[in-house]
């Protein structure tokens, strides 16, 4: 048997559980471990004193998609005037599904009782849960963040005040490139400047073609990206590879090995996010962190990933997700399980980081570096906080709730979907 970390990991951890796909790894019995169903249910019982934020009811009046030159906004906003925005990840084909589906559920309840309401509004609402997925997921992701926006503003406190406190204020990041069509040159150059710009140390650059069976962007890119980037930026500098799904066991392992003899840190879904079998077979036979999460929504499956052990680190999107709600619930999940933890999905820049900084300063097991797209971030007028990198670091702002005020003129001017 080879000896990898995994295997190690494999023999020693005590938070396996039952297995839900087949593979060598320890069972529950073996281990002696809990699983993570003997946590109470997410939604059964709150997990926060949100009913702190007010003696009263705050009761949802009305929620509202705008769109202001190519940007969506999800304004929420109490019978009392309160209110509270979130920036959209602008998937707006997914608006109509928020209209009939969540907003008539939303509308009239109180926002104080939030994790029972995105809870019921999937596994009771009008049968909802037959929609599951990233479809159903994101636009609930928006209105939970707008109405932690608001709530946080009621109270006068950031919202990683609401979700358990503060825990760190200062965030490294990574400068994520999702270009696939450059050369490991013209890749090397964009880095080189942007971390010039920035002072960040990491960087993450993808290798394959996505979800490709295989093939590369280019033939050979791969093997030509991975040890040009290490030679071009250093050994001091942490680097990160996110291949989309693109390979099956054989060619991840593969790939997993080139990565690893030139210092990469942490490899992102290597097989494609649903072959939960074939992940977990390559990250078994590497020694580097294996990550991945972006693409699911369900907390069961959440559950099952970090039971077995088939990531190291969990990624999901904090929309894609639900919202910041359901993220800490994976988190849980990872810290139950002995897994390194949890680093969000969020190739953003600017206001875009807002609610991934409020989930970041609260959340117990954060790592590494965090997610910052290289591109130069474009002008937000509209924005009261610019979210630069300093120093490698993006910094958790000052204010209520989301910590950043959107221009109210350019609201009220928004076009309504």
């Amino acid at each position: 048997m080879s000896h990898t970390r995994r295997s190690f990991l494999q023999r020693s951890a005590v938070g396996t559980a039952a297995l839900v796909w087949s593979g060598p790894r320890a069972t529950a019995a073996q281990a002696g471990a809990p699983s993570s169903a003997s946590l109470p249910p997410f939604g059964s019982a709150p997990r926060f004193d949100l009913h702190a934020v007010s003696r009263a009811p705050v009761r949802i009046e009305r929620i509202e998609a705008l769109r202001h030159d190519g940007h969506v906004f999800i304004r929420t906003v109490s019978t009392d005037g309160a209110e509270g925005v979130c920036l959209t990840n602008e998937r707006d084909y997914l608006i109509p599904l928020m209209k009939d589906r969540l907003v008539p559920f939303f509308v009239g309840k109180d926002a104080r009782d939030l994790e029972t309401l995105v809870d019921v509004v999937y596994r009771r609402h009008q049968s909802n849960y037959k929609l599951a997925g990233l479809a159903f997921f994101n636009p609930l992701g928006w209105i939970e963040i707008s109405l932690l926006d608001m709530l946080g503003r009621i109270a006068g406190k950031p919202i990683a005040e609401l979700l358990g406190g503060i825990r760190r204020r200062e965030f490294p990041v990574y400068l994520s490139s999702t270009q696939r069509d450059i050369t490991p040159e013209r890749e090397a150059a964009r880095f080189q400047a942007r971390m010039a710009e920035t002072g960040a140390r990491a960087v993450k650059f993808k290798v394959g073609g996505r979800m490709s069976r295989n093939a590369d962007e280019s033939p050979g890119r791969t093997e030509r990206i991975v040890p040009h980037l290490r030679k071009a930026l250093g050994d001091d500098v942490t680097m990160y590879v996110d291949a989309n799904g693109s390979y099956d066991v054989a060619r991840g392992i593969e790939v997993g090995r080139l990565c690893q003899a030139h210092g990469v840190a942490i490899y992102e879904e290597p097989c494609p996010f649903d072959e939960y079998e074939d992940t977990r077979q390559v990250a078994d036979a590497l020694d580097l962190i294996v990550a991945g999460g972006e693409q699911d929504s369900s907390l069961a499956r959440f559950a099952a990933i970090a039971r077995t052990r088939t990531l190291d680190l969990l990624q999901p999107d904090l929309m894609y997700n639900g919202g910041l709600l359901r993220a800490l619930e994976v988190a849980r999940y990872a810290e139950r399980h002995g897994l390194k933890g949890i680093a969000p999905h969020n190739p953003k820049t600017g206001a875009g980081q807002a609610h991934f900084l409020q989930f970041a300063a609260c959340v117990p097991n954060l790592f590494g570096f965090q997610e910052y797209h290289v591109s130069q971030p474009e002008a937000e007028p509209w924005s009261s906080e610019r979210f630069a990198v300093r120093n490698g670091k993006l910094t958790l702002p000052d204010g209520p709730g989301l910590g950043v005020t959107f221009d109210p003129d350019m609201l009220k001017k928004a076009e309504r979907l």
